[in-house]
């Protein structure tokens, strides 16, 4: 049923600083700029910035898709730097695996998955 994580949507409120603050810590620039919709590439699976707030309330975030790095501690300190919340510290899961979540400056939780 199932295939594979194919894209994840972040609703925003200000889609410009959101595309500006996601090619500042993704180091790329987005594929797709539309007042719409902004649509980054990260190795094949795609990050959008949706501006519509129809289906989305800022805090109420009751899923979170988690991005593979490689540093996971790192990749923290450099989110919050950039603006982000640390909402969950570097947590060992088992094993090598260890996660994280930080909120982005719109609000939205972003996991971190390193050893997975």
């Amino acid at each position: 049923m199932f295939k594979k994580l194919r894209t994840i949507i972040y609703h925003v409120d200000d889609i410009e600083k959101a595309a500006q603050w996601y090619t500042q810590v993704t180091g790329i620039a987005p594929y797709f700029v539309e007042p719409f919709y902004v649509g980054f590439d990260i190795n094949g699976y795609e990050l959008g910035l949706d501006p519509n707030p129809t289906f989305a309330s800022p805090g109420n975030n009751q899923s979170v898709a988690y991005w593979a790095v490689d540093n996971i501690r790192d990749v923290v300190k450099q989110l919050a730097a950039a603006g982000a919340v640390i909402q969950s510290e570097v947590t060992n899961v088992g094993g090598p695996i260890e996660v994280a979540v930080v909120l982005d400056p719109f609000g939205n939780a972003v996991g971190l998955i390193e050893g997975a």
